[in-house]
């Protein structure tokens, strides 16, 4: 795939290469809603990076609203803390994110105990 380097199975891009792993919405029958970067897929399972788990949000109706347009109320919404690699199994629905719906979700504070 071009200029990518393989580093102890972490792919590495050149600055200005644009990276072909989308961000994505997904959500899985018993586990919920997530929002990361599409890592890897297989059969019902989803492998994410930067992750995480939409556990509340408001300014969206929907996850393909959230996923198109983001949320509008960043302050109100419930999202705990990204992880690095997250493995979902049983996903039922993928959803590719858009730009502003990305930057939106990253607007999102993290929520904690």
């Amino acid at each position: 795939m071009g200029n990518v380097i393989l580093v102890n199975g972490v792919n590495y891009y050149p600055e200005k290469a644009s990276d072909p792993r989308p961000y994505v919405v997904i959500r899985a029958t018993s586990a919920g809603a997530f929002f990361g970067r599409l890592e890897k897929k297989e059969g019902d399972t989803v492998t994410l990076s930067a992750s995480r788990r939409l556990w509340y949000w408001s300014g969206a109706n929907s996850l393909s609203e959230l996923a198109t347009l983001g949320v509008k109320n960043p302050k109100e919404c419930k999202f705990p803390v990204a992880l690095d690699t997250h493995e979902i199994l049983g996903v039922c629905e993928i959803i590719h994110a858009t730009d502003a719906a990305k930057k939106s979700i990253d607007a999102v504070p993290v929520w904690s105990a």
